[in-house]
């Protein structure tokens, strides 16, 4: 059976079914979405709680304790961590791969409902939860900066206008205010005065928690028409606060003012940020597991105009940090290489079978397989990242083969003088199940890759799945449009041309072929005249190469070059918010001067981002690739110098990765999988 006689009889419906492949790769290839690595998220949510005042103790024994209790017993869930600070609490619950992460959300806002009546009553407002890992760095970093607004007014802003629509965004996970809590009014008692006066703290708390209550006023109602009251007893300024009324001490009324004073503040005064050591309130977007991060990103921009045009005019929105700018870098050169290779590829297809028809077949063949690639990719929901433009860089040879092996045989008929139909049906029968069986052991290459299980299964199965498609996808276009193609455009050979006639293109191409063959022959020649010598060579090849491996480092996937550098600052336990905010600006200050650094990030403060107070993370920013000489690898070591001389701080340096499951674990089941 012949399964490419009926394509090579239609030539017309093979050309348009060719064409049909074309139009639909180009569509999936243009709504493939762009990303560093396939998406292999677990599942993760954050749960934060603030209790403003409470200390670290407080906060694990009444906030932390019930939540957990009651969290833990969400199914599918496989682990759960907590971190218990000043006034804050989160617990990380992580769930199986195969959960869906909305319904997991809908278990945790059960669970946080069903603990509800454990927590202290005192709780400003109720749990919260984010679908954001912690482990992962942020995709987007901004910077509130202003020469003229306070900082209160930057986080207000931040906390109610900015925070509140990005999180609206698709694929947005959490968005992290860093640099200023709620806005608030700091009552700080006179106790001299209040023992003066006769009263105690309750007395304040009382009298301060009464002017200040917002409840239904009723209606009044007369014969014709009634009228809802609408009074607002609520109090936002330190100047109405500063005029209540504590008591009455000999007929004259005593006020606030008197026995306390009072300023606008916020609910955390011991955190801040810094913006190249000037003050700014800081926002890290977190993607939501799943999401794609260069599309999410995308739509975060294009909110960031309107956003701007609904704050004071000299307020400034600026992006500090933006990981997909590595990402489409990277993905751009994998792009770059997969072209290159697919001309080198043609090229060497040209050297070897010495004529324009049959390299003009393969010119076609080969990147018509990859473009149908692109379709089926996009049905699978797969993306372009680096792992499966990799796979289609690596299976350009494997592509070409399907293509090569049948235009050589149907070559062979046609030199011996068939008819160009006649020859591609005699070729593609004695080929084809050749093509057919490639294929199938090719694909038997990568059955262990896809039935890998856990996180490691996930990163790879993207890459073995392109690289299957592709090679299926080959062999579809090497049954069909290959020897059609075949039966017209290739010719029975000439008479040999005397080399003085010939073109200077002919003359290149059979030179290069002709060098190419004597020095194969004459290599071949020695290695036969010296049998010995070339089993011990081999041998020793294969022992360095397993020397190699063995003493070679160890990763799961490359060190990046992302230009983002996270440094984690800490001082002595006991430290004061007033000294970690003098040792972080000298930190800052001195990374400033590495002339590779655009922008330095400070938080200072225990909040989201640092656990304690005594830890302080530091965001660097270096400057594109193009101008800096230095990779962020090697700038390490000039970061702990500069660092080192801050005294009472020890400094502890990461690059930031796109991905951080660099484990002995993952390795090791990488490399079973393959081996076994």
């Amino acid at each position: 059976m012949n399964v490419s006689a009926p394509f090579i009889a239609r030539p017309v419906a093979t050309s348009l079914l060719a064409l049909a492949v074309l139009i639909i790769g180009l569509m999936g290839y243009r709504a493939l979405p762009v990303s560093s690595l396939p998406q292999v998220d677990f599942p993760t949510i954050i749960v934060t709680t603030n209790l403003p005042g409470a200390s670290p103790e407080t906060m694990a024994a009444l906030v932390t304790g019930p939540l957990e209790r009651q969290l833990g017993q969400i199914p599918s869930l496989t682990t759960l961590t907590s971190t218990s600070s000043f006034g804050l609490s989160q617990v990380t619950l992580q769930f199986a791969l195969e959960r869906d992460i909305d319904g997991a959300a809908q278990d945790v806002q059960s669970a946080i409902n069903a603990a509800a009546s454990t927590l202290p009553r005192s709780l400003p407002y109720p749990p919260t939860y984010t679908k954001a890992n912690p482990a992962d760095a942020p995709i987007l970093t901004l910077a509130l900066t202003s020469s003229n607004t306070s900082v209160r007014v930057m986080a207000d802003l931040a906390d109610t206008l900015i925070a509140q629509r990005l999180a609206e965004v698709g694929g947005v996970g959490r968005v992290a205010v860093q640099g200023g809590s709620k806005p608030a009014i700091r009552v700080q008692a006179d106790l001299a005065a209040l023992a003066a006066k006769g009263l105690s703290l309750d007395d304040l708390r009382s009298a301060v928690a009464a002017a200040n209550v917002s409840a239904a006023k009723g209606s009044l109602d007369g014969a014709m028409q009634s009228h809802a009251i609408a009074a607002n007893d609520q109090i936002t300024s330190a100047r109405d606060y500063s005029l209540v009324t504590i008591a009455f001490r000999n007929g004259a009324p005593i006020l606030l003012r008197d026995v306390a004073t009072i300023a606008d503040g916020f609910e955390n005064e011991r955190m801040g940020a810094w913006r190249q050591g000037r003050p700014a309130v800081v926002l890290d977007i977190q993607r939501q597991p799943g999401a794609n991060v260069v599309a999410t990103v995308d739509k975060i921009r294009a909110e960031l105009p309107r956003l701007r045009r609904a704050m004071p005019a000299d307020v400034s929105l600026d992006i500090i940090a933006d990981r997909t700018e590595a990402i489409r870098a990277s993905v751009h050169d994998v792009q770059f290489t997969l072209v290159l290779s697919v001309g080198l590829v043609v090229m060497v297809v040209l050297l070897f079978l010495r004529t324009w028809a049959a390299t003009l077949i393969a010119a076609v063949t080969l990147p018509l397989s990859l473009i149908g690639t692109f379709a089926v990719m996009w049905s699978f929901g797969y993306s372009l990242d680096n792992l499966s433009l990799m796979a289609l860089t690596i299976g350009t040879g494997f592509v070409v083969d399907d293509a090569i092996v049948m235009i050589e045989n149907i070559s062979r008929h046609r030199e011996d003088g068939v008819d160009g139909d006649e020859a591609a049906r005699k070729g593609s029968a004695e080929i084809g199940f050749t093509v057919i069986s490639l294929t199938a052991s090719l694909l038997a290459v990568f059955i262990p890759l896809l039935f890998m299980s856990g996180l490691v299964g996930r990163m790879f199965r993207e890459f073995a799945m392109t690289l299957s498609i592709a090679v299926v996808v080959s062999a579809v276009v090497s049954l069909t449009l290959t020897p059609m193609m075949c039966a017209r455009l290739l010719k029975p050979p000439r008479p040999v041309e005397p080399a003085a006639r010939a073109g200077w293109m002919t003359r290149f191409v059979n030179g290069m072929g002709d060098g190419l063959s004597e020095a194969y022959a004459s290599s071949l020649a020695v290695v036969l005249r010296h049998r010995g010598l070339t089993l011990l060579v081999t041998l020793m090849t294969v022992l360095a190469t397993i020397w190699l491996y063995l003493v070679m480092p160890k990763s799961f996937l490359p060190v990046q070059d992302t230009g983002l550098i996270s440094i984690t600052v800490r001082a002595a336990p006991d430290v004061s918010f007033e000294e970690m905010t003098r040792l972080q600006g000298l930190a800052g200050e001195a990374l400033r001067k590495i002339p590779e650094v655009a922008d330095v990030i400070i938080v200072v403060g225990a909040g989201l981002t640092n656990p304690t107070p005594n830890v302080a993370t530091l965001a660097v920013s270096l400057k594109p690739h193009a101008d800096r000489h230095r990779t962020a690898s090697a700038l390490v070591p000039e970061l702990n110098t500069a660092l080192e001389g801050v005294p009472g701080v020890t400094a502890f340096v990461k690059l930031v990765q796109d991905v951080q499951i660099a484990t002995r674990a993952s390795w090791s089941q990488y490399q079973y999988t393959l081996v076994g």
